[in-house]
């Protein structure tokens, strides 16, 4: 190599280091070692530090040096420091300077799996060696603990139990935890142990702290009474976070049952500890909003009592998060979510009714909400506004409220809160006054209805109502006929194509009748009656003149009937009174009166409301029947050609007859049409008689009716009318057939 010198001129520990170094080259430049496919290119790559050869003697000859160009500091070294000069070769030796350095060798080892799973996963070791530690829970060990409980309850048993519970409760979600002593690693151990705990606990921690059921069922005796609460506390801390996370594990509906009615045992203890308790709260919330039936009152009757011995705390924020899922539940309503929204509206009305000054800080601000957003609709008048207020959360919300104010009703907290409600609920109705959401405006005059009703406060609901009768056509023939019956309950607002239903209208008289009753019998015993329903019965009689249709006019004229009897009954009752106008407690008294002893509408709506439900009950079944039926649909025109093609066809066969097969043809295939069109001009025919002739129609006679049009609406056979006879048995056709063979 250039800039070498020659060997000679080398001292013997240069060579040697020069020895070292040209082998190391020659290594390096030749060819490296291979392992695993790796070339040892330099010694960069693998981090080796430079070692330079020869420290010692230079180190010397440089002190040497020192002497002649700066002898004065030289001198000052050998008076404060004569060891530095006193340097020997053997305090520095090259294998000194070797093990200084670390030298990588010049092969490289493979490391095996087993090495590497030590070096990558040192913290799995740990755990491994951790859960070596911990003491495996089994069925005998759940056995002794039963037996235990039984004779004498320890701190130290419900320590293990309570672990043991944490243990398994961790195993939900894949975890273990370090602090227990404890694994469950069996699902049969899991299900022995959670059982043992949910049936057992309760006792033994009653028995613990020496605590007493309350005889009184409205008073809980809370566990921090207990002397032996402070020992027991961290112990009962851990068992009740674990019940509250494995309420968020389950799914099964009958295992969340067992544990929320284990959770109402351990309600005291719960609100002993503010933030486990909190936790709870949570996870009812999701059962009271989402879950099973059973799983719903459970969660709402813990609620209820954490409300009710803790209002300060947990009233507000409970009542807040509740009011939310109510609203968020209400955003689809079906007939399967019908149920579950009355539950919800229920359970938060009696919540509601723990503390009215809380109820009236929620009210005021959630009716307030549902003005601004009205009165917003009224004023930009954009659509995204209009839908902002027609919607199903927002006619629920109305819904709920005035429901507690039906129920919390007498109430002077409450009380001024019902005009505000009434005024927004007639704004709904009239922001879009259109034939279009008459279902949005039964909703809005029902709730109209009740609040009316229980607060005894007059609503002008009628007019509403008796509106859809001028503005309706009720002679127009339908444009199309639908299978299907509307379902008012479920819907908010109809399409055009609903409107051009005959189903439309049926459903329309259907609700007014009911709305129309319903209101009239909330004011049945009031003794201005006569005169409250004087403009109704006015309208009805002039619907009665106009109207053309038998149906609609029989259930008009009953629900007119029904009312003119009431008001005769009340005029009757009225004309013996003593007492003056302005004398409202004699009012009163006389109202109180009428309504014990009962009237006429009022007796008549109690038998109606009973086999209306009956009769909503038969709908919905019938209705689910209705949907996996497929109706055929009758053609006529293809009708028509299919028995063009089979004349020409068998033209041949009945040349004799053609003619009689034409008459045949028409008396016998186009009979049914003569029937369906006679039918349509007797209902014309029937419409333009008297009305009061045709609403003495008895049921039979309807029912033969529907039968007739479901034999005139049959699908017709594609065959010539000869064959036709033959099927049906005529000896006329086998004669004529008999003949044209033999001829």
């Amino acid at each position: 190599m250039a800039g070498k010198r020659k060997l000679e001129d080398l001292s013997l520990d240069e060579f040697m280091r020069s020895g070292l170094d040209s082998d190391d080259e020659e290594e390096t430049e030749d060819e490296p070692p291979k392992q695993n496919g790796l070339k040892l290119k330099n010694k960069k790559q693998l981090n080796e530090p430079e070692v330079k050869p020869g420290k010692a003697s230079q180190h010397k000859e440089q002190l040497s040096r020192l002497k002649d160009k700066d002898p004065e500091f030289y001198k000052f070294l050998q008076e404060n420091d004569q060891t530095l000069l006193n340097f020997d070769d053997t305090d520095s030796s090259d294998d000194e300077d070797e093990e200084k350095y670390h030298r990588p060798p010049t092969t490289l080892e493979e490391a095996s799996d087993e090495e590497k799973q030590d070096e990558e996963s040192p913290k799995e070791s740990e755990k491994s060696k951790a859960t070596d530690n911990l003491i495996k829970v089994t069925e005998k060990m759940i056995e002794d603990w039963k037996a235990s409980l039984k004779k004498e309850c320890s701190m130290s048993l419900i320590r293990d139990i309570t672990q043991a519970f944490k243990a398994a409760v961790a195993t939900t979600k894949g975890e273990g935890n370090a602090e227990c002593r404890y694994v469950v690693a069996d699902s049969s151990v899991f299900n022995s142990l959670v059982l043992f705990c949910i049936r057992n606990i309760h006792g033994a921690f009653q028995q613990i702290l020496n605590l007493k059921t309350a005889t009184d069922q409205k008073k809980l005796v809370l566990p921090q009474s207990s002397k032996k609460w402070q020992k027991t506390q961290i112990n009962i801390k851990m068992y009740l976070s674990g019940v509250v996370q494995l309420l968020s594990c389950l799914t099964e509906a009958t295992v969340i049952s067992a544990v929320l009615r284990h959770a109402n045992q351990l309600a005291p203890y719960f609100l002993c500890l503010p933030k486990q308790c909190r936790h709870l709260v949570k996870q009812l919330m999701k059962q009271w909003s989402t879950g099973e039936e059973t799983s719903r009152v459970l969660a709402f009757l813990i609620l209820n009592k954490i409300c009710r011995h803790k209002q300060e705390t947990y009233l507000a924020p409970i009542l807040k998060q509740m009011y939310i899922a109510y609203v968020q539940n209400c955003k689809f309503t079906s007939p399967n979510a019908l149920p579950m929204i009355n539950f919800m509206q229920r359970t938060l009305t009696e919540m509601y009714s723990v503390d009215t000054q809380a109820t009236y800080q929620h009210a005021f601000i959630y009716i307030r909400q549902l003005a601004i957003h009205l009165r917003n609709a009224m004023t930009m008048k954009k659509k995204e506004t209009y839908q902002s207020v027609y919607n199903w959360q927002y006619i629920h919300c109305l819904g709920l409220w005035c429901r507690v104010l039906s129920t919390l009703y007498p109430s002077e907290v409450l009380h001024p809160l019902i005009y505000p409600l009434c005024q927004v609920i007639i704004g709904t109705i009239k922001l879009v006054p259109t034939a279009r959401y008459y279902p949005l405006r039964m909703h809005c005059c029902r709730a109209l209805t009740l609040l009316s009703s229980s607060t005894n406060t007059f609503v002008p609901v009628l007019p509403f109502l008796v509106e859809i009768f001028q503005q309706v056509d009720f002679n127009k023939k339908p444009g199309r006929i639908s299978n299907k019956p509307i379902n008012f309950a479920v819907i908010l607002k109809l399409n055009k194509i609903n409107l051009m239903e005959k189903a439309y209208k049926d459903g329309l008289i259907d609700q007014l009748y009911d709305l129309m009753l319903e209101y009239f019998h909330t004011q049945a015993s009031s003794i201005g009656f006569p005169e409250l329903s004087l403009p109704t019965v006015l309208q009805l009689k002039t619907f009665l003149k106009e109207c053309k249709v038998a149906n609609y006019c029989k259930a008009v004229r009953q629900l007119l009937e029904k009312v003119q009897e009431n008001s005769n009954y009340i005029t009757a009752k009225r004309q013996n009174v003593t007492f003056g106008v302005a004398d409202t407690n004699a009012v009163v008294a006389w109202e109180k009166g009428i309504q014990k002893e009962g009237t006429p509408l009022s007796k008549y709506y109690t038998q109606w409301k009973k086999l209306r439900e009956k009769e909503i009950q038969l709908e919905i079944s019938g209705k689910e029947r209705m949907e996996d039926l497929d109706l055929p649909e009758i053609k006529r025109k293809k009708i028509q050609e299919e028995k063009a093609k089979d004349k020409k066809e068998f033209m041949g066969l009945f040349e004799s007859d053609s003619e009689d097969d034409d008459d045949d043809d028409d008396t016998g295939l186009k009979i049914k049409d003569k029937k369906a069109s006679q039918g349509s001009e007797d209902e014309d025919d029937d419409n333009d008689e008297d009305v009061t002739g045709l609403s003495d129609m008895s049921d039979e006679d309807s029912d033969e009716g529907e039968e007739n049009e479901k034999a005139s609406t049959a699908p017709q056979p594609l065959l010539p009318s000869a064959l036709i006879k033959l099927a049906e048995g005529d000896e006329d056709v086998v004669e004529d057939l008999e003949l044209s063979d033999d001829d």
